[in-house]
Formats: structure tokens, C-alpha cells, sequence
């Protein structure tokens, strides 16, 4: 959202609701100015410039009933407006004028056809993988530079020039911005799946900010994956990934304490967990391991959750399946993630000294060197083999990496709980 700051309660009151309208709506209206004015660049100056408008506008005038149309008709304005500038008022402009003037103000697109549009744009084959993903982030997720740079565990400049590129290269390529021909789906498909995995898990478990969940987000990325199986009914790993989210999903309600607190999985109420998304999830799961064409990266997580999902305590969960399931997913989807979580099933279903053996080898590795993750674990194994002073250590220096208010402060309450901490406890 734009920068802009008012400094009166009235004002920050407006910045706050505009903040809440631009977590709802923003990826609507950048992809309804994208499909108009055939612009990436162009349509996010003019969502900025809609925003700073708002908060003037909205101070003096009240919010608008459909802030979100508001916002696409100042922004459709702005970027006419643009091309006056530019002395280019050819038939384009008139077309789009003369619409302008005859649609409502909830003339906005439908948030499903308008944002899966801009998503399949921001995956266009002429970007790489990583560009694509980072575009489509910023886009259609509404993450700024810093929280796709967390997603990614790159530096944050490298991130600000991935992007711009990816836009330069869009238009420089004379990309259309309009839905692809479904026979270029399926080049698309590995990029559109991974955005829409960020999303959700950007949602899951914030990568900054204060707040440990970001509720909207996760639930637009599930929205996404029901729309992207509709689409594409044939391909495993669409299901896949909607049987990921949909069992990820169902444990929301017990992830968050009263205080606002995160609750991790061997302390959560299992009882307050969906069982309507959990069925949900495992209907993906068949559907994507009938199409017959066996299990992808996703359709393995989403087995993996299902252990989880089925279990009635972490005690009772059949950890050794799930070391499987993450010995076969290394194989098909090789990251030091992957052979992280594995060390932390291995814990469960052998000992915390074999998973410790191989946490240390991704530390010799140099694996994921500015990210909380190893430490964090490593910190808990530690402290479960009762050697507390290491672990408070590692557990400390998880806390300096993490960019969540939120789970900083659970690392920072585990580091302190050591001195009383017993292993068999």
C-alpha cells in the first residue's frame, strides 16, 4: 500500500481501514488495472496513487459502502489520466473512457477470474521460476519486497531487482494481459502451483509483522487451489496441494492462544480442529492419487499432513510413516527444508540424537544460512538431549533471525525456559 501516513486519530483510523480494504482487495484491483492498461508498473502507480487519494478523501468524505470499487475507479482514473499525459489518446483510451463512464461503481472483476488471470500472467514462460514467483507474490499476494525476500531467504535488494526486472521483462516481451489459452495451462502450471503455496503459507505463518497467522491470506490461497482443481481436474498435484491446504488449514482455530499468542502442534487442542476441512483435504488427497500418475511434492505434503490430521495426539502419530514420506519427497523435491522437517520427524520416531546427526550436516553444509529454521530445531534437540546450554544458545540466536514478532517470542520464551527445562519432563 502507499506510504503515506496522517498523523490524527482520524487519520489513523483511515489508514488502518484502508490497510484492512488493501489486504482484501488489493490483488483484485492491481489485477483489474493489469488487464486494462496492459501494464504491471503502471497499474501498481496507479493503485499507489488510489491509496494516497483514499486517505485524503476518506478522512473528509467517510469510507466508501464498496471501498474496493473505489479504489479500482480512482485508480482507472489515474492511469487515463497517465496516458492524457503521455498524448496518447488513441482508440484505447477512448474505448476504456466511454466503459469507464457506463460501468457501476461495483463494476470490479470477479476476485477469482480477475486475480487467477494476473497470476498466470505474472507465470508467463519468457520469466524464470523465480521471477515469476516473486512477481506473482507481490501482485497477486499482496507481499512486499521484504516478505518475499523472508519467503525465498535471499537479500532484500536481490528481491527489489528480480521484481523490477520481471515487470521490464513482461512488457519488454509484449506479454498480453489477458487469460492464456488453455493450451499453454500446463507450461504455466509449476509456477501458478508455487505462488499459490506461498500465499497460503505466507498466511499460515507470517513471515514478519506482529501477527502470527494471516488468516485472509491462507484463505485466499485455498480459494486459488479450489479454483485452479476446477481448471484443471486431471492434474494430481493441483489436488495436491488443495488436500495440503485444506488439512493445514483445519488446525487454525487452535493455533492462536486468548492472548494472540501462537500455539504450536504438540500443545494445540486437536479437538478445535476443522474436521470438515480435514475431510475436505483427504477428498483432494484421493482425487490427486487417482489420477494415477503417482505422488508429486505436493501430494506428498498433503500425506504427510494427513498423519498429522488422523493422529489424536503427537504420541499417537505414526511418525515412522511420515520419516517415509519425507525420505521419498527428498528424493522428488531435494531441499534443506525438507531434510530439516525430516530431522524433526526422525526425533519423534527414532531418537533426538539421530535427527541432531543430521541438522549437523546441514549446518556443515552452510544450508540456509540467514534463516531461523536450523537453529530453532537444532535448539530443541538440544534441549531434549539436556544440554541446555547449547540450546539456549541456538534457540537465542533463532530468535535474532526470525522476522515474526509472534513466534520470536516463543523461541525467546523457550530460551529462558531452559534453566528449569528437563528433558523427560
Amino acid at each position: 500500500m502507499a506510504d503515506v501516513h496522517a498523523a490524527t486519530p482520524v487519520g489513523d483510523e483511515i489508514a488502518r481501514r484502508l490497510g484492512a480494504v488493501w489486504r482484501i482487495e488489493g490483488a483484485r484491483v492491481i489485477a483489474t488495472l493489469a488487464a486494462m492498461t496492459r501494464d504491471v508498473s503502471l497499474a501498481e502507480d496507479c493503485a499507489q496513487e488510489a491509496c494516497a487519494e483514499a486517505l485524503r478523501s476518506w478522512a473528509r468524505d467517510g469510507v466508501p459502502e464498496n471501498p474496493g470499487a473505489w479504489l479500482t475507479a480512482v485508480a482507472k482514473r489515474r492511469a487515463i489520466d497517465a496516458w492524457r499525459r503521455r498524448d496518447a489518446l488513441d482508440e484505447r483510451y477512448a474505448g476504456i473512457a466511454r466503459d469507464l463512464r457506463e460501468e457501476s461503481s461495483d463494476g470490479v472483476e470477479p476476485i477469482g477470474d480477475a486475480v487467477l488471470r494476473l497470476l498466470f500472467i505474472a507465470c508467463h514462460p519468457v520469466l524464470s521460476t523465480e521471477a515469476q514467483c516473486a512477481l506473482a507474490l507481490k501482485l497477486v499476494g499482496g507481499l512486499s519486497s521484504e516478505q518475499v525476500a523472508r519467503l525465498f531467504v535471499v537479500p532484500v535488494p536481490t528481491m527489489q531487482q528480480r521484481i523490477v526486472r520481471a515487470k521490464r521483462s513482461l512488457s519488454a516481451a509484449g506479454v498480453p494481459f489477458e487469460s492464456p489459452d488453455p493450451s499453454e495451462w500446463k507450461e504455466r502450471l509449476e509456477g501458478v502451483l508455487r505462488v499459490v503455496y506461498l500465499v497460503f503459507t505466507e498466511g499460515y505463518a507470517a513471515t514478519d509483522g506482529e501477527q502470527w497467522v494471516r488468516r485472509e491470506l491462507a484463505e485466499e490461497g485455498v480459494r486459488l487451489g479450489r479454483r485452479l482443481c476446477a481448471m484443471l481436474p486431471r492434474e494430481p498435484e493441483a489436488h495436491g496441494l488443495l488436500a495440503l491446504m485444506e488439512l493445514q488449514s483445519s488446525r487454525f482455530a487452535a493455533r492462536i492462544a486468548a492472548d494472540g499468542s501462537p500455539v504450536l502442534l504438540e500443545d494445540q487442542d486437536r479437538s478445535r480442529w476443522d474436521r470438515s476441512a480435514i475431510r475436505r483435504g483427504r477428498e483432494a488427497l484421493r482425487r490427486a492419487d487417482a489420477q494415477g500418475r503417482g505422488r508429486g511434492p505436493y501430494t506428498l505434503q498433503a500425506a504427510i499432513a494427513e498423519q498429522h490430521a488422523v493422529a489424536s495426539s503427537v504420541d499417537t502419530t505414526d511418525w515412522s510413516t511420515i520419516v517415509v514420506l519425507y525420505d521419498v519427497l527428498g528424493r522428488v523435491a531435494p531441499s534443506p527444508v525438507v531434510d530439516l522437517n525430516r530431522a524433526v520427524a526422525v526425533a519423534m520416531a527414532d531418537s533426538p540424537d539421530a535427527a541432531l546427526r543430521i541438522v549437523d550436516e546441514l549446518v556443515a553444509s552452510n544450508a540456509l544460512p540467514a534463516s531461523y529454521l536450523i537453529p530453532s530445531v537444532r535448539g530443541e534437540l538440544l534441549a531434549r538431549l539436556g544440554r541446555n546450554d547449547e540450546a539456549r544458545v541456538e534457540l537465542t540466536r533463532a530468535a535474532e533471525l526470525v522476522g515474526n514478532a509472534a513466534q520470536r517470542g516463543v523461541l525467546e520464551r523457550k530460551a529462558r525456559a531452559l534453566d528449569t527445562w528437563h528433558p523427560n519432563r
